[in-house]
């Protein structure tokens, strides 16, 4: 309808707002766990970076009963959603060093995967499936991610833990409302996040040494440092090309 300058009045594109909301809906715990699964974790990431210099001197400080509190403390915090994992990761190697902080952090990477598994495992119950379903192109690339043997399944989680922007807490959210064997989440998860996670580890480790002794060739931590980010750029392209192509869908199957 023109308005009194001559100009059409603009109609909101109401529509695809009202799907979205609609979807929300029907998600039900699924959906507000999403919202939080997206945004938390970055905030809390930031809040324990500018204390890693209080809290990894206190957790050495503690010993055995410090990496104890770590672990633990780590798979609640990123089962909940609350921290990232690269934050915790970090954290691992600037208070204990990669020897200790690897396995630690991997421990607590699993036992919050693990954590936030069963929590929307319980939350979504079969809302996304029933979904999923009701789309056929969705239900192609589940039944090609969820429904070739187990062996497929657990590679895809595994490629698909590898990349650093591979969100953590949304990733355990989908795996389990889409209902992902929990043996194959398990692995997969070990062993997909294990290379971002010694990556993580020993850069901050070396970082807290270089600031600690105060080398007299900074240079060469430094140099090391950028190599092994660049590593771990490559190898999460490359696995994300290899989902990519692990989880094509046959075209016969995406009907519409």
């Amino acid at each position: 309808m023109p308005d009194g300058s001559g100009n059409a009045e603009e109609v909101p594109a109401a529509p695809a707002r009202d799907d979205a909301m609609a979807l929300l809906r029907r998600l039900g715990p699924a959906g507000p766990l999403a919202i939080i699964a997206a945004t938390l974790p970055a905030i809390g990431g930031f809040a324990l970076l500018g204390t890693l210099t209080i809290v990894g001197p206190w957790l050495r400080s503690h010993q055995e009963a410090g990496v104890a509190l770590y672990v633990v403390g780590f798979a609640v915090l990123a089962g909940l959603a609350i921290l990232p994992t690269y934050a915790q990761a970090i954290l691992g190697g600037w208070a204990f060093k990669f020897a200790v902080g690897f396995p630690a952090a991997l421990a607590g990477f699993v036992g919050g995967s693990l954590i936030g598994y069963f929590i929307a495992r319980r939350a979504t119950g079969d809302r996304v499936v029933g979904i999923i379903n009701e789309k056929p192109k969705w239900r192609a690339v589940y039944e090609a991610l969820l429904h070739s043997g187990f062996w497929r399944t657990l590679l895809i989680i595994a490629l698909v833990r590898v990349p650093l922007n591979s969100p953590f807490a949304i990733t355990n959210l989908v795996m389990a409302a889409t209902r992902v064997p929990l043996s194959a989440y398990f692995i997969g998860t070990l062993v997909g996040m294990a290379p971002r996670t010694a990556a993580a580890v020993w850069i901050a480790a070396n970082l807290q040494e270089l600031t600690v002794s105060g080398t007299k060739q900074p240079w060469m931590w430094i140099a090391s440092i950028v190599v092994t980010v660049i590593v771990v750029i490559i190898v999460g392209v490359i696995a994300n090309h290899a989902v990519a192509r692990v989880t094509k869908a046959e075209p016969a199957r995406e009907t519409t």
